[in-house]
């Protein structure tokens, strides 16, 4: 079984395929590795060999961030956004749509149903603030 940043790649699948369930590898990315390090990208992740393991290992290691440090960086600029109070903060802090949707109608992932009381409550922390 082939571990990579973190991550077990299901082996029945081919290598192009597994490396896309790395958070940050895209199926274009995933093939761009595999030419960069010199392995097929359409052979089957269990008939890889340790070195192949390993050249992909470190081309992604070079190529740039994934799993948990693009994780944490995504967060630290949503987290940038909101203390800067930027439009695009307020709206992650709202838990509305960031990207410019319309919420008159849809947007009802984003936008749950907010029982009366709490309603009520941020009602009046908005009135203080003003």
């Amino acid at each position: 079984m082939a571990r990579i940043a973190g991550i077990d790649l299901p082996v029945q699948k081919r290598l192009w395929v597994g490396l896309t369930s790395i958070y940050g590898i895209g199926q274009e990315r995933a093939k761009k590795l595999a030419a960069k390090a010199g392995v097929d990208h359409t052979k089957k992740i269990r008939d890889l060999t340790e070195e192949e393991i390993n050249h992909i290992r470190q081309a992604i290691e070079q190529e740039g961030r994934v799993e948990g440090d693009l994780r944490k960086e995504i967060q630290m600029n949503i987290r940038r956004l909101i203390e800067i109070q930027a439009y695009r903060g307020i709206r992650h802090r709202r838990n509305l749509p960031v990207r410019g949707q319309r919420t008159h109608t849809n947007a009802r992932t984003r936008k749950t149903r907010v029982p009366a009381r709490a309603r009520a409550a941020a009602r009046s922390q908005q009135r203080k603030r003003r």
